[in-house]
């Protein structure tokens, strides 16, 4: 039986849309209207170019545009401490001041440059933050030492054991939840970004990032998104410290990582579970949130990249079809620097490592992607009266299908996971005219239709107006 997630309160998959629910109370989370078919693109300044700058990526944002990307996320630009410095740069992450940008990477200016040619085109610019920690040698930890926890012994301490080259700050205090707040809406004033995303905020108290946001929405409409997945358990917390229920979807943020649909579509590629825990996964992720909620979709960032490996490491040859899952299926997907130059290498997290381009060989493949995501209204982000429906797909229980409708539009996607050819019976499709996305054949396709897919291949299929 074919899975519907209508979310629509007619619950037809053959009507359009008349009276569609808006997300119900307590998610009442504004979406920026920008937003609405938006992608996100991760961008790592310091292996982006040779010079590791903001002015030097800065080039880049023609060819971003062109490839449809609409909010680009860079990675912390501030200072990096020095003290128990991971590698000869250090971590992003290890933050000495939040409110100064890392000279290594450029000035405030260069930002606000940066920032006002992505607005030109259309596009928006969102910082990496991490409240949660700073570097041993920040200017909190030195002027306020009494804004962090501290060990038995009264020492300050790491978040995480493993994580020795960052101190863990304390929310229970009132004047660092102001400064914190402060910190980000000074970014928001002096540069004119359009938002965050913020590491690991399932680790800070929720409500501050309730009232950070409406803080924020006060200077402009922003865009936050979440490293967390209220729906996997992440694997550097002790047993028993997740919180499965820490409602960051409601007041505060756009969206989350879609981590546990990460990790099955891994399991996927490895043979470990078949293509309908796909539905499984979907349900789920309905009965937990209403439909006007984004979870981000990836197949790579820059945690996985320098830890876990390349998406050609864990997924071989079912990158792309993977890839096109991700850009497909609910949720706002997101490419991380160098996706689409094939990049079969793991970046240094701590040294400088410059991305080889090669002449961007996947630029065409996400291009043709994120386009499609940008104008057809059945991809759109988070829309109630959005349809999705898994096809009973008959010919193997390592291909996938579902099509996605917003009233007249439609938009069918086929993947094959197995070694071999696959031909495919589709089962349950109304009928109507499609135009494949990669290849630009026009065929007529509906219930009963056949499909061709190559071993580890893939088919996107837009309907085309109806004649008349």
């Amino acid at each position: 039986m074919a899975l519907l997630l209508t979310t629509c309160q007619n619950n037809s998959v053959d009507t359009p849309a008349a009276n569609c629910a808006a997300p119900p109370a307590p998610f009442v989370v504004r979406h920026p209207a920008w937003a609405a078919n938006a992608s996100i693109y991760e961008v790592n300044i310091r292996q982006y170019t040779p010079e590791g700058t903001l002015r030097a990526f800065e080039a880049h944002l023609p060819r971003l545009d062109s490839m449809g990307v609409g909010i680009l996320w860079l990675m912390p630009i501030t200072p990096i401490g020095q003290e128990k410095r991971k590698g000869s740069l250090g971590s992003y992450y290890s933050v000495r001041d939040y409110r100064a940008a890392n000279p290594e990477m450029g000035t405030l200016e260069d930002l606000r440059h940066l920032v006002a040619a992505a607005h030109q085109r259309g596009m928006h610019v969102i910082l990496d933050w991490v409240a949660n920690h700073t570097s041993w040698d920040s200017e909190l930890a030195r002027q306020h030492p009494d804004w962090f926890t501290r060990d038995s012994l009264g020492r300050f301490q790491p978040p995480v054991a493993d994580w020795q080259d960052v101190i863990d700050l304390d929310y229970t205090k009132p004047e660092l939840r102001r400064y914190m707040t402060e910190s980000m809406a000074y970014w928001v004033r002096e540069a004119n970004v359009d938002g965050f995303r913020c590491d690991v905020a399932g680790l800070m108290p929720t409500d501050f990032w309730n009232d950070t946001r409406a803080a924020l929405t006060q200077i402009k409409p922003v865009f936050m998104l979440a490293e967390w997945d209220e729906l996997h358990d992440p694997p550097f917390l002790k047993p028993g410290e997740f919180d499965p229920n820490s409602h960051l979807l409601e007041k505060a943020f756009d969206a989350t990582y879609a981590l546990r649909l990460r990790y099955l579509l891994d399991s996927i590629a490895l043979r470990q579970q078949p293509t309908s825990a796909i539905d499984t996964y979907l349900a789920a992720e309905r009965a937990k949130y209403p439909a006007g909620v984004y979870l981000m979709n990836f197949t790579s960032s820059h945690d996985i990249n320098s830890w876990s490996g390349t998406e050609y490491e864990r997924l071989g040859l079912d990158a792309l079809p993977q890839a096109v899952l991700a850009a497909m299926l609910p949720g706002i997907p997101m490419v991380y620097s160098g996706q689409e130059a094939a990049l079969k290498k793991r970046l240094d997290f701590f040294e400088k490592d410059p991305i080889q381009w090669n002449g961007y060989p996947l630029q065409d493949f996400y291009t043709k992607l994120l386009l499609l995501k940008k104008r057809n209204s059945a991809l759109a982000n988070g829309d109630p009266c959005a349809e999705f429906e898994a096809l009973a797909v008959s010919g193997s229980p390592r291909v996938y299908g579902f099509v996605r409708r917003r009233q007249q539009q439609a938009v069918l996607t086929v993947v094959n996971f197995d070694r071999q050819p696959r031909t495919l019976t589709l089962r349950g499709l109304g009928p109507g005219t499609y135009r494949e996305l990669f290849s630009g054949q026009v065929q007529r396709l509906g219930s009963g239709s056949k499909v061709v897919l190559p071993a580890h291949g893939y088919h996107v299929y837009e309907r085309l107006p109806d004649p008349g």
